[in-house]
């Protein structure tokens, strides 16, 4: 599967589905924009956990600690977010929903955005921390063409700075999904490159076959 043409693709999907879902996003919560605050973000359980995937499956295989870091980093991103859409995105939408229209926002409502916020925001942090490493190891494993991968650390700063709000947040995901999918055409590209090492056993058998 990880030579496949529809590889990048597949790292690039998390992102490029909450850029799209980010479009959708309303900029503030009301009774009036509860209803699709909520429906947006019951998705997002399945979806914000992946981009965090994407980034770990660059290093998959490998068992060096540089690759348990990214791995880590980017586990703490899928968790601490996913608090953050659970009880900002659906706990909040759906609670301001179901007060009806006219309601003032009760102070409990603020309460959830004011433990979802940090959250989010410890999430975010291990994102960059997971981009920043990844990026450096990749640079030192392909070179300079792993510069296009460089579109990870604006894309992950963009999120922790605009969730996926349009359109910085939008850019942002943009951004993290397109890294993704270059760095494994990078990956892709250089595992094809790399000369074939045959088995010395199999040499020397075949040397005794022709005697």
């Amino acid at each position: 599967m990880r030579e496949s043409r529809a590889y990048p693709l597949l790292l690039a999907l998390p992102g490029v589905v909450l850029a799209v879902a980010g479009l959708f996003h309303p900029t503030g919560l009301s009774y009036e924009t509860a209803e699709r605050w909520y429906l947006l973000h019951v998705p997002g359980l399945l979806v914000f956990p992946l981009v965090g995937w994407a980034l770990a499956e660059l290093v998959a295989g490998r068992r060096d600690p540089v690759a348990w870091v990214v791995r880590l980093t980017a586990y703490v991103y899928a968790t601490f977010y996913t608090a953050l859409d659970v009880v900002s995105g659906i706990g909040a939408g759906y609670v301001t929903r179901e007060l009806g229209p006219g309601v003032p926002r009760p102070e409990a409502v603020s309460l959830m955005f004011g433990i979802g916020t940090p959250l989010g925001e410890a999430g975010s942090w291990a994102l960059i921390a997971c981009a920043l490493v990844l990026l450096v190891d990749q640079l030192r494993r392909h070179g300079v063409t792993a510069l296009v991968g460089l579109v990870l650390l604006p894309g992950a700063y963009l999120v922790h700075t605009e969730h996926i709000f349009s359109p910085l947040g939008v850019l942002g995901m943009v951004l993290l999904g397109l890294g993704s999918a270059a760095l494994a055409v990078v990956a892709q590209r250089a595992r094809r490159s790399r000369p074939a090492v045959r088995d010395p056993r199999l040499s020397a058998a075949g040397r005794r076959g022709g005697m």
